[in-house]
């Protein structure tokens, strides 16, 4: 006669739970741990703009900090200069100012700043100005394609919609244009 159940004192059961528990292992040591080895090798380095600021006391803006400047001056010569607090550091505003040159652009003014004790921990924003030697509706079609004409400011600077807390600003300069493009990181 077949047993219909199993009960925990039979061997059956027993023997049954024993590979389960070693399949949950097997599992939890060969296919999560590759994973969590990813997670950690693609954290982003701290660059030393980061490292400055966290040498200046700015603790909770450090992950915000980093993933903007390493988004500024990915594959790019940059020199830069930190606006530190004077006291407080980790309460006040800090701020960047840089100078980033990149194979299609011999030099651009970049700034960024952070705000820590935010709703969302660190809020930032950064600004880059570029000046291109072509008028600004040729900037506005071959630069931000994607952006979308949103009026002008007051007369002669017109404003391109990049989404969500990113705007463009085209401002005439003799036969070029200079562009600003600013995102605000909530």
């Amino acid at each position: 006669m077949e047993k219909e159940n199993s009960h925990p004192g039979d061997k059956s059961s027993g023997n049954q739970f024993i590979k389960s528990v070693v399949i949950v292992l097997f599992l939890i040591v060969f296919v999560a741990a590759p994973a969590n080895a990813y997670a950690q090798a693609a954290k982003p380095e701290v660059n030393p703009i980061t490292e400055a600021a966290m040498k200046a006391g700015v603790k909770s803006c450090k992950d915000r900090i980093n993933q903007v400047s390493n988004f500024l001056t990915a594959n790019t010569n940059s020199g830069w200069l930190l606006f530190q607090p004077t006291s407080q550091p980790d309460q006040r505003l800090i701020s960047v100012s840089m100078e980033v040159a990149t194979k299609d652009v011999a030099s651009a003014y970049v700034s960024e700043s952070f705000a820590p004790n935010q709703a969302n921990g660190c809020a930032g924003m950064y600004e880059t100005v570029i000046y291109w030697e072509a008028g600004c509706s040729d900037v506005a079609k071959k630069q931000f394609t994607t952006f979308k004409r949103a009026g002008v400011l007051s007369k002669n600077i017109s404003i391109l919609d990049g989404g969500v807390g990113v705007r463009v600003f085209l401002m005439p300069a003799g036969k070029g244009c200079v562009a600003i493009k600013k995102e605000v990181l909530q």
